[in-house]
């Protein structure tokens, strides 16, 4: 189901670029794109950056 759903989404966005009145929202539709794919790694690298100096000051 999210694999359709994100096929789904591909597609919106192709067409939003297409439709876009300039080139500033092309970028930012890329920008909107990526940034849930950033904030989950910042967000997975500061967990694992919590957990390792918890560990280091039981050591």
């Amino acid at each position: 189901m999210s694999l359709f759903l994100s096929f789904f989404q591909e597609k919106t966005i192709e067409e939003k670029i297409q439709n876009a009145p300039d080139s500033a929202y092309e970028i930012g539709v890329f920008i909107g794109s990526m940034l849930p794919f950033v904030l989950l790694v910042l967000l997975a690298y500061l967990i694992y950056r919590y957990n390792k100096n918890k560990n280091d000051k039981f050591s």
